[in-house]
């Protein structure tokens, strides 16, 4: 599938980190903008909805740069069983690269999720120069390898 359209049908909302408020919602042409965006905007977070995500049983992801590392943190709900929480944390010490804290993944039984926060930096391939699209495609990527191999 090609990445121009990946997220064409997304729902885009920027969002306030510190109360959670609807700053704007965005057509999906606002996903060419640079990621640079995030850091510039400190203060917002971006929230994408999109039916591609179904497949990899995700609702939604959110993406935010964080206060103190500068890093560009991914944090979503992640629909697999309780069950494959080892397998999930092998593969994620697996596959994100880097000295700091990598990932959290903590498992709710209230809403029978993976809550799963993690450095889009520390993803192969991950590129500072990237556009929001090209950001949300390879943590689409990442994510669809990651069910895949914990599966």
């Amino acid at each position: 599938m090609s990445n121009q359209i990946l997220f064409e049908d997304a729902y885009i909302e920027r969002c306030n980190k510190e109360t959670e408020e609807l700053i704007a919602k965005e057509p999906d042409s606002f996903l060419n903008q640079p990621l640079e965006h995030l850091k510039k905007h400190k203060n917002e977070f971006l929230y994408l909805e999109s039916k591609h995500f179904e497949g990899i049983h995700v609702d939604a992801v959110s993406l935010e740069v964080d206060d103190v590392f500068g890093t560009y943190d991914v944090m979503l709900g992640l629909k697999l069983q309780k069950k494959f929480g080892s397998a999930l944390k092998e593969e994620l010490n697996q596959t994100l690269s880097g000295n700091e804290a990598r990932f959290d993944l903590l498992f709710s039984n209230e809403d029978g999720l993976w809550d799963l926060n993690f450095a889009l930096n520390y993803v192969e391939g991950f590129k500072e120069e990237f556009s929001i699209r090209e950001a949300f495609v390879l943590i689409y990527q990442f994510l669809a390898k990651l069910v895949e191999r914990v599966k």
